[in-house]
């Protein structure tokens, strides 16, 4: 029969079954093939398609009428019919659908398998809890854009760009690692640079700037004098001395265990280095060996007071656990004047990694190569000299380090710093 709508339609006049169901088929050109009318014994009617899926016969419900009218019903079954002939089962993709995981659920998934164990957890968690499941939790992995992503990460910068370069980084690991769990089939954070990030007014609100604060040399002897005695807790204290003395990683040094040194050679573990897979050997200098000390009595001082042993961390600032990053940088911002940490022009005042920079610096002033240099930061060599350059650089790295410590203790003490430079010869020597 060909279907007619409204209330004199025979859609209206169909009578229902006794029992059971009753299924009607329309006959118009316009309709496509299996699209009918479904009739309960209780009068309820609804549009429906029924096709065909790998040899079986299914049926696929549209709409209950009247609140669907004949036309819109009919649209719906062309849409899906088209679906079918290309090969797409509309029933069997609604209950993968009911399957695919939400982004919480799949965020709890990454976070359980992925991100746990690693350096990196804590801020990844945070980033995840705090930003992408109150913007993005609710959807279904495969329903995520581009669009809302990009919409996540713009109204992130639009409080702190930085934390939105993060947030974008994260989003980006994790929307691969879906891919590889087949959630979706494409990354949408993908294509997403951080030049096409628009917040505060700019277009290139994510764009970096190469950070190059270094301290002067009035501002390295105010820190150096000032840092135990202006207020700040004497281990934090003492990490960041070690920072400017070692030139290491204000986390890497934060994280310092009596286990990984063996007389005056500290060695970083490779687990504890972020940005290389390889473990990393310090010379220790006399006044880093001091520091060491210092700070050795010094938490035997607090675990007088404190329950239990200490646990080994060489800055143990907390019951058994170090000094942590965040409280190196809250202690430069909050006691920055008696440290004589000036708001200078570009960069305002200096950081804790600044301190690493600075320690950088100052050992190419001494006459340094850069080769040397880069060594005593850690950072290691890149591509093909990375294959066969296999030298571990032990003796010129201490060299380096002590040239840089009589540097420091002349900075500190009012003298030249200039006196102790040594050439290039000397250097590599």
């Amino acid at each position: 029969m060909k279907f007619t709508d409204g209330k004199g339609g025979n859609i209206a006049r169909a009578e229902p079954p006794e029992k059971g169901q009753r299924l009607l088929f329309d006959d118009h050109r316009d309709a496509p093939r299996g699209f009918g009318l479904r009739i309960t014994g209780a009068g309820g009617k609804a549009f429906i398609l029924k096709y065909t899926s790998e040899g079986k016969q299914r049926r696929k419900t549209i709409g209950a009428w009247p609140d669907w009218s004949l036309e819109a019903a009919r649209d719906e079954a062309r849409g899906i019919r088209q679906q079918i002939d290309s090969g797409i089962d509309p029933l069997e993709e609604k209950r993968r659908r009911r399957a695919d995981p939400t982004v919480a659920d799949a965020v709890a998934d990454y976070i359980r398998k992925h991100v746990t164990g690693l350096v990196s957890e804590k801020p990844i968690t945070r980033y995840f809890e705090r930003d992408m499941v109150p913007a993005l939790g609710a959807l279904k992995v495969r329903d995520v854009r581009r669009r809302d992503v990009l919409d996540m990460i713009e109204d992130k910068a639009e409080q702190t760009p930085t934390a939105a370069r993060h947030l974008l980084a994260y989003s980006k690991g994790f929307f691969d690692w879906c891919v590889d769990r087949e959630y979706i089939d494409a990354s949408p954070a993908a294509s997403i640079k951080p030049k096409n990030v628009k917040a505060q007014g700019r277009k290139d609100a994510l764009k970096t700037r190469q950070r190059r604060r270094v301290l002067d040399h009035d501002e390295v002897a105010a820190f150096w004098s000032g840092a135990e005695d202006c207020g700040i807790h004497r281990l934090t204290a003492l990490a960041l001395k070690m920072v400017l003395l070692t030139g290491q990683r204000p986390g890497e040094v934060a994280g310092m265990h009596h286990d990984e040194i063996s007389g005056d050679v500290w060695t970083i573990p490779a687990e504890r280095r972020r940005k290389t897979e390889t473990a990393h050997r310090v010379p220790l200098t006399p006044l880093a060996l001091e520091i060491i000390d210092t700070a050795r009595n010094e938490v035997a001082r607090l675990y007088e007071r404190r329950r239990g042993e200490p646990s080994g961390y060489v800055f143990e600032a907390r019951p058994h656990a170090p000094v942590s990053v965040s409280a190196l940088s809250k202690a430069v911002h909050r006691f920055a004047e008696p440290l004589g940490n000036r708001d200078a022009p570009t960069w305002g005042h200096w950081t804790p990694h600044d301190l690493r920079r600075t320690a950088r610096t100052e050992v190419t002033a001494c006459g340094y190569p850069q080769e040397i240099a880069e060594r005593v930061i850690g950072h290691a060599d890149q591509g093909i000299v990375a294959v066969y350059n296999q030298h571990q650089y032990d003796h010129e790295k201490r060299a380096a380090l002590e040239a840089w410590e009589r540097r420091l203790l002349r900075i500190t003490s009012g003298e030249s710093a200039d006196d102790n430079v040594v050439s290039i010869a000397e250097a590599r020597t």
